[in-house]
């Protein structure tokens, strides 16, 4: 067989099963890959022996005839998983050393039904960021580029490093984090397919925290069928995790018929911003338009609060990660600055905490401390989580009225290029994720199809926002969408 990491989970899955390949040939065909490919700065901690002795326990199992859909198919996984025995630094410099004595839910529920794990992979610095700029490892880097310039871009953020690889056929699959937009950004950046399930689908046990109320893991993958095979092997109830739902998970991929017939669609007026690319507001119509023609009945609504996502994010996501990133003191695990003769306690948690930590996380932590201090928790904590409330409410006044799922862009433009939103005004950086935060504030599922190439031969996304715990009816709509916009093209390879 030719390129074997070039092949999605279901053609992998099917070609172990018909015995036309064997998990080890795989996942050396993808080590190969990796190695080729580190300029592209996505895997971080490569892990190949732990890959080959899965595999070869793959092959067994599928030779029993005892296999799950996800047995020997290699993937990566997100630094913000802690991995037993294997480095997991949540990209930071403080976490440096760390290697955890236990399994993160999620990567130990793929991990029995036999996935394989290739390494870790590049992100932002506690998954803070929608570029990939801020991680202790230096930047990852979008296989794709603009016609024949060669300047490199970003693959989005906060999971660039998993949306570089698998948009580079690095792996077959990977696993992501959203917390404000990081999984179904660098998907649109990357064109591939990455899905946020609802709040507590995924158990939030073992990965890294950024803002707890937010969290959310999901697949990254090559395409709707791959998105909902991995994410079937992710979710369960977790006793572990208090806000892990204890729900049934259904087959997902048996849900993808295609048939969107009779489907309410909803267009929000609130996400036509000011100042939208004209290829963006095309893409948006023409996705529009190919539901309509698969049966989708295409109808206006309102998300009224929409304008005040981004300010409520940016309060509640900062005084949610003040809070968690307190632990990182220079104490229990991690790094600890050399101390002179004579400094203290305080002394070692601020050079510890100095050092530890980058330019972006230092900034969130300081708007979190400040958003939830004495004088300020009623004007802008408490207000923010209010408006929350009232942005929940639209959707589900929205979906009270029949609306079966809710179509926007994913992103405001395509990839743009490494080191061209400067520091000096991180809102440019923030407003990345402007169609993708009110997913998050309302814990509901969001998923972004690749459906177009913009003027320069970039990859644009559509996102597709569904009900609570209906991730099968979602994925069955993005299925009908991924069909008709036929999207194929792949990253001219140049790394």
């Amino acid at each position: 067989m030719f390129d074997l990491n070039k092949l999605s989970l279901a053609e992998a899955r099917d070609a172990l099963r018909n015995r036309d390949v064997t998990s080890v040939e795989l996942t050396e065909a993808c080590l190969k890959a990796i190695d080729a490919a580190d300029v592209l700065n996505a895997f971080v901690h490569k892990t190949p022996e732990i890959a080959l002795e899965r595999a070869k326990a793959a092959d067994e199992r599928i030779k029993a005839g005892d296999a799950p859909a996800m047995c020997g198919l290699p993937i990566g996984i997100k630094d913000l998983f802690c991995t037993k025995g294997v480095p997991s630094q949540a990209a930071s410099k403080i976490l440096d050393g760390f290697k955890p004595e236990y399994e993160s839910t999620v990567s130990q529920q793929l991990a029995d039904a036999g996935a394989v794990m290739l390494g870790k992979l590049n992100m932002d610095e506690f998954a803070m960021g929608s570029s990939n700029e801020t991680s202790v490892y230096g930047n990852a880097v979008n296989p794709w580029r603009r016609g024949n310039d060669d300047a490199q871009l970003t693959p989005g953020g906060s999971s660039g490093g998993s949306a570089s690889a698998v948009a580079a056929d690095l792996c077959l699959a990977a696993t992501g984090t959203d917390t404000g937009g990081s999984i179904r950004q660098p998907a649109a950046f990357t064109g591939i397919t990455g899905i946020k399930p609802t709040y507590g689908r995924c158990s939030r046990w073992g990965i890294v925290a950024f803002a707890s109320s937010l969290d959310q893991a999901g697949p990254m993958t090559k395409n709707v069928r791959d998105a909902a095979i991995m994410l079937e092997a992710m979710c369960g109830h977790d006793p572990k995790d208090s806000t892990s739902a204890e729900l049934a998970v259904p087959n997902f991929e048996a849900m993808l018929t295609g048939d969107i017939k009779g489907k309410k669609i909803g267009i929000p007026k609130e996400y036509r911003m000011d100042g939208m690319p004209a290829e963006i507001e095309k893409l948006w119509a023409d996705g529009a338009e190919m539901l309509r023609d698969a049966g989708a009945e295409i109808v206006d609504i309102s998300l009224p609060h929409t304008k005040y996502a981004l300010p409520a994010y940016y309060v509640i996501a900062p005084a949610e990660a003040s809070s968690n990133l307190a632990r990182y003191d220079g104490v229990r695990y991690g790094r600890r600055a050399q101390l002179a003769q004579g400094d203290g306690i305080t002394e070692m948690y601020e050079k510890t905490r100095a050092e530890g930590f980058g330019h972006e996380v230092q900034r969130r932590v300081m708007i979190g401390t400040y958003v939830l201090s004495a004088g300020f928790y009623d004007a802008y904590y408490n207000r923010a989580r209010k408006v929350r409330t009232l942005i929940k409410k639209d959707f589900e006044d929205v979906f009270a009225a029949g609306v079966d799922a809710i179509l926007t862009p994913a992103t405001p433009s395509a990839a743009f290029g490494l080191g061209e939103m400067t520091e000096a005004d991180p809102v440019q950086m923030y407003l990345n994720d402007v169609f993708t935060v009110t997913v998050n504030l309302a814990g509901l599922p969001g998923i972004s199809v690749p459906a177009g190439l913009d003027g320069q031969g970039l990859p644009l996304g559509l996102q597709l926002i569904g009900r609570p715990w209906e991730e099968g009816d979602l994925l069955n709509t993005a299925y009908a969408l991924e069909n008709a916009a036929g999207f194929v093209a792949k990253p001219g390879k140049w790394w």
